[in-house]
């Protein structure tokens, strides 16, 4: 099994130090949460895994009751406590295949472009259905292996190649020494979400952009919203991301 990535935070300094991109993701993440949920979210415990420094909690926590983020990262969460830390506000050095919270305990989890980043995801999806609540829901994007430019390094059919020549591609760029990440397809993503009821807001977010603060991403009337649901509509299995809400059953 592979090992965590330590102090990922620290290597990408320009993202995850900088919280001025993460707030309209956070409003997208909100938008689809009312929509499953219902618009009053505070009396409810959201918990963030893989939060990194803070920033997505903190938009959080001006509408959920209670908000933890917990992440390997000791660099990022150090600097989320300094910085975001409150009495509804906390942070956590923890591993999110093992957390340490109690069953049953979180009725929000946000596990937003995460799973190719741990170890061993299906023991992430497990804990997350252990830690919800009955009725619960995890917010689930995610990027598809079948991708044009990868996400983390935004190098085309990174995701694609045999991992020994990911490696060497990735050195001849100049972005890393190993690729670490693996992205799963459509279908290995829904048998790694089978535990849950999966509501699919991909289609939705894309057709009703207004709807769900997605406008930055797809312009409505665009022709970008015109492919976007015609390859949705038509090769789902390519979709670059996915947004699912996985709710646990009773």
């Amino acid at each position: 099994m592979k090992g965590y990535q330590e102090n990922f935070s620290l290597q990408h300094p320009e993202i995850y130090f900088n919280g001025d991109g993460r707030a309209p993701k956070a409003e997208k993440m909100l938008r689809i949460l009312r929509d499953a949920l219902g618009p009053d979210l505070r009396p409810l415990h959201a918990l963030d895994i893989g939060c990194s420094t803070g920033a997505m909690c903190q938009v959080l926590a001006d509408h959920f009751g209670e908000v933890t983020g917990i992440d390997i990262d000791r660099p990022a969460i150090e600097y989320a406590n300094r910085t975001h830390g409150s009495d509804r506000l906390r942070f956590l050095i923890g591993d999110a295949m093992q957390t340490g919270l109690d069953s049953d305990s979180i009725d929000v989890v946000v596990c937003a472009h995460v799973y190719e980043h741990v170890p061993d995801p299906v023991r992430m999806m497990a804990e997350i259905h252990r830690v919800l609540r009955v009725g619960g829901v995890c917010y689930f994007a995610a990027e598809n292996r079948f991708v044009w430019r990868e996400g983390d390094y935004r190098l085309p059919l990174l995701s694609v190649m045999p991992k020994w020549l990911a490696h060497h591609y990735l050195r001849l760029a100049g972005k890393a020494d190993h690729y670490y990440e693996t992205l799963l397809t459509y279908w290995q993503l829904k048998r790694l979400t089978a535990a849950f009821k999966r509501e699919d807001y991909t289609r939705r977010v894309v057709a009703e952009p207004d709807t769900f603060a997605a406008t930055d991403m797809v312009p409505p009337g665009s022709w970008r919203q015109r492919i976007a649901l015609a390859l949705i509509d038509h090769a789902y299995w390519l979709f670059p991301n996915y947004l699912w809400i996985l709710r646990k059953p009773g």
